[in-house]
């Protein structure tokens, strides 16, 4: 539980306040546009980086579940966890590192106006997908924390009676 909690909560967190106070007035104002949008994607990279590693997390956590107590995996749950961490590592390996590229050629200095332009564009596609996804991501997070505070059954072989006398 308290894996999901944290990955749920740094989720939202990111989201909520992380993401806009990085393109916020202010820090654009303090940064300018190129370190703001550099340091919203060194960010934006370990973001994926902890999806990853907290859906790796969860997937051992229920594999120590079926072990170790018994309980049987259902394929909803393992499949929703196997889902986040593949999203989780093609962010961290695909998506960031082409947000990372995009956000620096449309303030290449030495580029065309024209080639500036199309990666602006195309940073705001990708960006938008990005958007997309976490949304997602956090549907599924809040899902696999629902699973996590509400246990399905009981364990298969030791029932509460046999702790009684």
């Amino acid at each position: 539980m308290l894996n999901a909690a944290v990955w749920l909560g740094a989720a939202v967190f990111y989201t909520m306040s992380v993401a806009p106070a990085m393109i916020s007035r202010d820090m654009l104002a303090l940064l300018g546009a190129f370190h703001a949008g550099a340091v919203s994607q060194i960010i934006l990279a370990r973001y994926f980086y902890w999806h990853a590693v907290c859906a790796f997390i969860a997937l051992l956590h229920l594999l120590v579940e079926w072990l170790y107590l018994g309980r049987v995996v259902h394929r909803l749950w393992s499949g929703l966890l196997a889902v986040l961490l593949a999203v989780g590592l093609l962010g961290s390996f695909w998506l960031s590192p082409k947000l990372v590229k995009l956000q620096r050629a449309q303030y290449f200095l030495n580029a065309r106006a024209e080639d500036r332009a199309a990666a602006a564009k195309s940073f705001r596609y990708w960006h938008n997908v990005f958007q997309a996804i976490n949304v997602l991501m956090i549907g599924g997070v809040a899902v696999n924390f629902w699973r996590a505070t509400n246990p399905p059954d009981a364990l298969r072989f030791v029932t509460p009676a046999k702790f009684r006398s």
